[in-house]
């Protein structure tokens, strides 16, 4: 049974600063594949608490370049090669994270880098195959200008996450036949800045792909102090769509929303 679990919802630099919300990054176990989205701050002590073994990781994705989604990095990648003794493993990131942009450092070391079996720089729209999975890199429009979300075809289900990202007729088209979209949501109601989503934007999205169970994370202060549960069930209401607000340690079973036709289950 595939799963998905959240080892964080921080999403602003405020909220992963004062640990408000964890900051572990998303991992998703698909039969013998892990894959570890954005690790940012604290990723191998949530995954300790949560029941993840890092060193069974397949593939770690980086959306950007920013220290709430790549921070761990390299940490997460001595985790999965036991520092080095085993060289495995896969890096599938926005260009800025593994290349040097404008001069400057790619938060990849060189050394981690030699950790690995293989390093994949990311282009917007670019298809990447690992194992048993599809991964295309979804057109995402934020500060960091190689910033991609992620579009994973599995066998039985496909999840989209958004990466950070502003709304695009893009990003729409290309989240469409997702099963289970996550999407980063920092802020409430009309309220973005940054090239980032609120909670209308999510709305829009959702509305328009109709996947079979949305999730909302990557919460900021304005965000926390709104209540992204109220603002999950605001988006349920108005779309018809399952929604749920991520919180530190959610479990959901995808498999449950691939071929899912009765009343919402397949979450704790």
């Amino acid at each position: 049974m595939a799963r998905i679990i959240f080892l964080g919802t921080a999403g602003s630099s405020a909220v992963v600063n004062k640990q408000l919300r964890s900051s572990g990054g998303i991992v998703l176990q698909l039969e013998d594949l892990q894959f570890h989205i954005d690790p940012g701050p604290g990723s191998l002590v949530k995954a300790k608490q949560f029941g993840v073994n890092l060193h069974t990781t397949t593939a770690i994705l980086v959306s950007h370049a920013h220290l709430n989604h790549c921070n761990d990095l390299n940490a997460v990648i001595e985790a999965m090669t036991h520092s080095g003794l085993e060289q495995r493993g896969v890096v599938v990131a926005s260009k800025s994270v593994v290349t040097s942009i404008d001069g400057g450092h790619p938060f990849l070391t060189k050394y981690h880098q030699n950790l690995l079996e293989r390093v994949i720089p990311l282009e917007k729209n670019h298809k990447v195959g690992i194992g048993l999975v599809e991964m295309n890199a979804l057109p995402a429009s934020h500060t960091d200008k190689t910033a991609v979300g992620f579009k994973l075809y599995c066998p039985r289900f496909t999840v989209s996450y958004s990466g950070d990202t502003e709304l695009t007729k893009d990003l729409v088209e290309g989240m469409m036949g997702s099963n289970v979209l996550i999407l980063n949501v920092p802020y409430p109601g009309d309220k973005a800045e940054g090239k980032n989503l609120d909670a209308n934007s999510a709305l829009q999205i959702i509305s328009k792909v109709q996947p079979r169970l949305a999730i909302i994370t990557h919460f900021g202060l304005e965000m926390l102090k709104a209540d992204p549960l109220e603002e999950a069930r605001q988006i349920h209401r108005a779309t018809g769509v399952p929604t749920i607000a991520a919180t530190d340690g959610l479990v959901i079973t995808p498999e449950s929303f691939g071929e899912y036709k009765g009343p919402v289950k397949g979450y704790n």
